[in-house]
Parts: C-alpha cells; sequence; structure tokens
C-alpha cells in the first residue's frame, strides 16, 4: 500500500555537526509546510540540536524520543543516539565529532534496514574525521552498499540531468585496471532498472562516456575505449538496451548532448560530477541507486569555511528530500502494478 505523504518516516542522518549539516537540516525543516510531505526523524541528541537551534537562530520545536515506537507522525522528531554533551566548534576538523557523525548514520542505517524508516536522508560527513578502525569506508556509498542487499550505483541527478559513476572512489591511477565488460554490463543494468522503478521511465535511454580523451583517437592516445567500451557497448546494444557511446567527453556536455538521454554514465568520479556539479550545483542530489533501500543527500561536503555563519544554501538537502520521497512513491507504485498483474485482474472482476 503506498503511504499517505506525512506518514512517510525520512531518517536523517546528522553528518558533521562541525560542519553545515546542522543547519541544512534546521532550515529545511523550518517551513512547517515540509511536515506535510513527510515526518522527519534525525538520528542526534536533542540537548545538541536546541543549542545548534539557539545558536543559529532558526525557530523549530523538538519532539525529543528515545526510541522509534515513539515517533510522533506530524513533528520533527529527534531521536537521542547518544546521551553526553559534546562541544561544537564551527569549521574545525574533530575526529572526536567525526564519531558521532558515524554513529548518526550507522544507527539511521540499521533503522532503514529494519524498515523503522521509510527512506534515509544523510547530511555530509568529512571523510578524514569519520575515518577510523571500525569505519574504514570512503563515503556513505561504500558502507551502504555493504549493509544493504543490491548493486549500489552512486547517481548524481537534478531536473534534467542524471549522471551515474562506473567506477566511483577509485584512484585515478586504478580506473582503467577496474574498467572491464562485467562491471559496465552491471552498472549498465542496474541504471536502466533505477530508471524504470524509481523514475518512470519505460524505455531508458543511456549515453555512457569514453574514458580517454578524445576516446582514444583511434588508439593513440589509450586503447581501453576500442577494446572495451567500445564492443561492450555494442552488445548491450544489440542485446535491446538503448546504450549508446563512447563520447568524447570533453564536448559531451558543452554542445548539450547530454539533453538526448535519460542517463549518462561517466567512467570515474571527476569525469561526471565536474559538469555535473557546474551545470546543477546546489539543486542536485546525490542518489545511492542500485539498492533495496533508498537514501540521497545534497550534492556538496561539509562546507567548513562558512559552518555557524548561517549563510548555508540548503535548497541541495531539500532537494534530497523531495527525491526520495518522490522515489520511494515511484518504488511503491512501481510494486504493486508489476507484483502480480494477474492477481491484480482477477480482484477487479471480481469487484465488477
Amino acid at each position: 500500500m503506498v503511504k499517505k505523504s506525512e506518514n512517510i518516516i525520512v531518517g536523517i542522518s546528522v553528518g558533521d555537526l562541525n560542519g553545515v549539516g546542522s543547519e541544512i537540516i534546521l532550515k529545511t525543516f523550518e517551513d512547517s509546510r515540509m511536515l506535510e510531505f513527510c515526518t522527519p526523524v534525525i538520528f542526534a541528541n536533542t540537548k545538541v540540536f536546541s543549542l545548534i537551534n539557539k545558536t543559529l537562530g532558526t525557530n523549530i520545536g523538538f519532539h525529543g524520543i528515545d526510541h522509534l515506537n515513539q515517533l510522533v507522525v506530524g513533528k520533527i522528531n529527534v531521536l537521542n543516539v547518544w546521551k553526553e554533551n559534546i562541544n561544537i566548534e564551527f569549521g574545525k576538523e574533530d575526529q572526536q565529532l567525526g564519531k558521532y557523525a558515524v554513529l548518526s548514520f550507522e544507527q539511521a542505517t540499521k533503522a532503514l534496514k529494519e524498515e523503522k524508516i521509510d527512506v534515509l536522508v544523510t547530511a555530509p560527513i568529512n571523510k578524514y574525521t569519520a575515518g577510523s578502525e571500525d569505519f574504514k569506508f570512503a563515503g556513505h556509498t561504500e558502507y551502504l552498499a555493504q549493509e544493504l542487499e543490491g548493486d549500489a550505483l552512486m547517481l548524481l541527478t537534478s531536473e534534467d540531468l542524471r549522471v551515474g559513476l562506473i567506477t566511483g572512489h577509485v584512484p585515478l591511477k586504478d580506473v582503467s585496471l577496474k574498467l572491464n565488460e562485467s562491471l559496465i554490463r552491471k552498472r549498465v543494468e542496474v541504471l536502466k532498472d533505477t530508471l524504470i522503478q524509481d523514475f518512470g521511465i519505460t524505455r531508458p535511454k543511456i549515453a555512457i562516456l569514453g574514458l580517454n580523451p578524445h576516446c582514444g583517437d583511434g588508439g593513440v592516445i589509450g586503447g581501453e575505449d576500442d577494446e572495451v567500451l567500445r564492443p561492450t557497448i555494442k552488445k548491450l546494444f544489440d542485446e535491446g538496451n538503448l546504450v549508446f557511446g563512447p563520447f568524447s567527453a570533453d564536448g559531451f556536455f558543452g554542445s548539450e548532448s547530454y539533453k538526448k538521454y535519460d542517463a549518462v554514465l561517466a567512467t570515474y568520479h571527476d569525469q561526471g560530477l565536474i559538469p555535473f556539479k557546474t551545470l546543477a550545483f546546489g539543486q542536485g542530489v546525490n542518489y545511492t541507486a542500485g539498492l533495496e533501500k533508498i537514501r540521497t543527500s545534497p550534492d556538496h561536503g561539509t562546507a567548513f569555511d562558512i559552518a555557524g555563519k548561517g549563510i548555508a544554501d540548503f535548497s541541495s538537502f531539500r532537494e534530497a528530500v523531495y527525491l526520495a520521497l518522490d522515489i520511494y512513491q515511484s518504488r511503491s507504485q512501481h510494486q504493486q502494478i508489476t507484483k502480480n498483474p494477474l492477481k491484480i485482474t482477477e480482484k477487479q472482476s471480481e469487484r465488477r
């Protein structure tokens, strides 16, 4: 059954508390109309968030809870995942606070797995302060890939642009070593399924960017495009997939060729994220596609340089909330439609 909007529970991990995460969360839900779309639960500490609320001058009332079964629909709930007082110094890298960012994220992920929340929206963490012996992950995506079922795909999305990554948080020197037919096929399959069930696109058209400058210029500037990408794309197309490329990355976005496709697959991180953030920064959302559960986040980092100054733009975080809700509804409807069409038809006939 598709839930009513206000009954969709949005879990929120706070990110690094010395960054802008708390500010963009507070500013998003300062607009009371947001509670018509969902019920948020922030995984943090009520006293800490009340102090930040006062410091930033936002005007929000919280419903503090110690267990998720105490959650109240239509309220901004703050779940106490730690009890002790902590010292916040906006703009400072602090590994102790990094531990609380990880604790918030891990507890929110656990609640997502246990279906105590419906979707997860994560505020930015600092990879340096978050890293530890207990959390050896390059970011949110890699942890979720371990904890949740499915094949995780980093997908940056805005109103008219979606960019996925064949390789994610991988050093540039290792990209060509990881690029192979199996990985490309897996990414195309995940992206295609995502576009169908999460974005309602019946026959998705996907563009794939080349690895080397000018797609290798016939092997003069590297052979991966002709030896790996081109034959794999041809096989996928011959199998009935609307997959095209490889396209030379330098002119693809400037010529607005991306507008001809429902999504783009970049071969490595910066090849996809630099043009995406140039075209859509502040309005974009990072969506972890391909998993059994829904997680989104804003398209920016902790922004220590402006933290605590009350000037952070919350647009991307708000869009992350909206996208999580849209995908939840789209996925629910898709699952109902495809669950058992014969039974649905039989029930409809019985009613007549």
